[in-house]
């Protein structure tokens, strides 16, 4: 029998691993085993990326959601003061009626935030309620709000809240100026 030379048993061999390599590539990477760690740790980055992605987004539509509540709840107040008001239905005198609370309220929340926030959301408001809110806030507060607003936003909320204050009547603009101190005026030194 003649024994088979180192040569041909070389080039078997060597065809036999290129057929088990060509068939592993035509079936693919199945169980995920050739990732290297840089591959692994980019989708572990790009999941976290879009996890982080989803939950902005779903605090941004509660933050409108809630806004968008806040404003109908406000609007369906004005409208109910209005028809009280058509109906000659006067509340107590003195006291606040509920939406004239709620304005208050709304005041206070928007004082307290961050006037960049607050601008986003008060350019959002019907400019009724923009006004009413408005009014009821430190000038200091108005003012920051104001600054932050975009530049059509703000002139408009300028010009109505000008309006408003040019309708006052002249009686209760004199009242205060018309009431000086009762005592000796001083010059401070």
């Amino acid at each position: 029998m003649a024994r088979p030379s180192l040569l041909v048993l070389m080039a078997a061999a060597s065809a036999i691993a290129a057929v088990a390599n060509a068939a592993s590539i035509a079936t693919g990477d199945q169980d995920g085993t050739n990732k290297t760690r840089l591959g692994n740790s980019i989708e572990r980055d790009l999941s976290a990326r879009d996890q982080d992605a989803a939950k902005r987004q779903r605090a941004l539509d509660l933050r409108e959601q809630a806004a968008k509540a806040a404003e109908q709840r406000l609007a369906a107040s004005v409208e109910a003061q209005q028809k009280d008001a058509s109906a000659g239905t006067p509340g107590a005198p003195g006291a606040p009626s509920p939406a004239e609370a709620q304005f208050d309220e709304l005041a206070r929340i928007y004082q307290a935030m961050k006037p960049a926030k607050a601008a986003a959301v008060f350019e959002q408001l019907d400019m009724e309620v923009q006004m009413k809110v408005a009014q009821r806030m430190r000038p200091a507060s108005t003012a920051a709000i104001l600054a932050a607003m975009s530049p059509k936003g703000a002139a408009s909320l300028s010009m109505a809240l000008a309006r408003k204050s040019a309708t006052k009547p002249v009686a209760a603009q004199a009242g205060p100026a018309v009431a000086g101190p009762t005592g000796p005026t001083r010059k401070p030194g």
